[in-house]
């Protein structure tokens, strides 16, 4: 079975990273296509399989495809492929394009197919993606699991209901950026009292990824492991009462429901 990444940019070299480092496939196995002969040298070098600039010899070749472009080229791609992939019992069709139903893709192929549709985050080039999953109702029992272990490959994966798409870009699709907005700040208040900014950065970055880790491991709520923190009278009250002031919980929620009401405009 050959896997097919028609667009070989972050997202298609984070899951072709995480794929062969889990021994799902191997470099035989993957092949790939891109817009430039650059790009698909590189990744080639880079990754021991095989690419072309040829996306219809891709699909033609694979028996799961991974339409890694971005949403503005996926008509076209599809387009370009449609006449070696529509309708092939032997193909199962993965999107990882925002903002692209499964009912909208299916029309762009003009035909019945294996789909399933997927929106990882950008932690994924690091092993640690977030990806929501959902799959067309009759795929088989099988698309799902090889879905589901492509997608967990480099993080963690979860199947929701197509309708819950827009909101998981909305609070992991998009929110990588708030996190990095957010530890940039944290750096800057750091220097401001004089701290070394390559330190402030590490400092903010570590701090996000144990506070992350630890409510994942431990299951608390927030607000608890929050309350661990904030002795009386002590330091971190102060600061959480200044975020408080600030509108801090009301912003960060206004984004999110911005960012789904723009997700949803797509």
């Amino acid at each position: 079975m050959k896997i097919g990444f028609i667009g070989l940019g972050n997202m298609a070299t984070a899951m072709i990273s995480g794929i062969l480092e889990k021994g799902l496939y191997k470099n035989s196995e993957i092949i790939g296509s891109s817009k430039t002969d650059e790009t698909a040298k590189r990744v080639a070098e880079k990754y021991g399989i095989a690419t072309s600039t040829d996306n219809k010899r891709t699909a033609s070749d694979a028996d799961i495809i991974i339409l890694a472009v971005k949403p503005v080229f996926l008509a076209e791609v599809i387009d370009e492929i449609r006449d070696v992939a529509a309708g092939s019992a032997n193909k199962l069709v993965i999107s990882i394009a925002a903002g692209k139903t499964i009912a909208w893709i299916e029309e762009q192929f003009k035909a019945s197919m294996r789909l399933a549709r997927c929106m990882p985050n950008t932690p994924a080039m690091v092993g640690e993606g977030c990806t929501c999953v959902c799959l067309k109702e009759d795929v088989f029992d099988a698309d799902k699991a090889i879905v589901m272990s492509i997608m967990n490959s480099f993080g963690k994966a979860s199947i929701l209901p197509e309708r819950l798409m827009d909101a998981f870009v909305g609070v992991a699709g998009s929110s990588p950026a708030y996190v990095f907005m957010f530890i940039e700040a944290m750096a800057d208040g750091a220097v401001a009292a004089g701290m070394p900014r390559a330190q402030a950065y590490e400092f903010a970055a570590q701090s996000v990824l144990g506070s992350a880790r630890l409510m994942l491991e431990t299951g608390m709520h927030p607000a608890q492991l929050k309350d661990m923190v904030c002795s009386p009278a002590g330091t971190t009250i102060e600061a959480v009462k200044t975020l408080e002031e600030k509108g801090f919980r009301g912003a960060v929620i206004d984004a999110v429901e911005a960012c789904v009401n723009k997700a949803k405009g797509l």
